[in-house]
């Protein structure tokens, strides 16, 4: 979570400026060592369980629309 020293508080990565300065004073906001980054670079990949789940999600979920379909006939 950045932290800008002069407001005192702390911000939300996507509150920073592009440079990655305060939007309040223009100073530039610290970011803890070891935190997780909250936004994806280019040329990151989604990783693969993801997908399994998107495939997984939308087998169930056809399953489901030939059940209901079939509750009607």
């Amino acid at each position: 979570m950045p932290w800008c020293n002069s407001c005192d508080r702390y911000l939300t990565p996507n509150s920073l400026t592009d440079d990655g300065a305060c939007p309040t004073c223009g100073d530039e906001a610290e970011v803890q060592p070891g935190e997780a980054k909250m936004v994806a670079t280019e040329g990151e990949r989604v990783p693969w369980h993801f997908w399994i789940v998107v495939v997984a999600l939308a087998v169930y979920l056809g399953w489901r629309l030939i059940q209901g379909i079939g509750l009607l006939f």
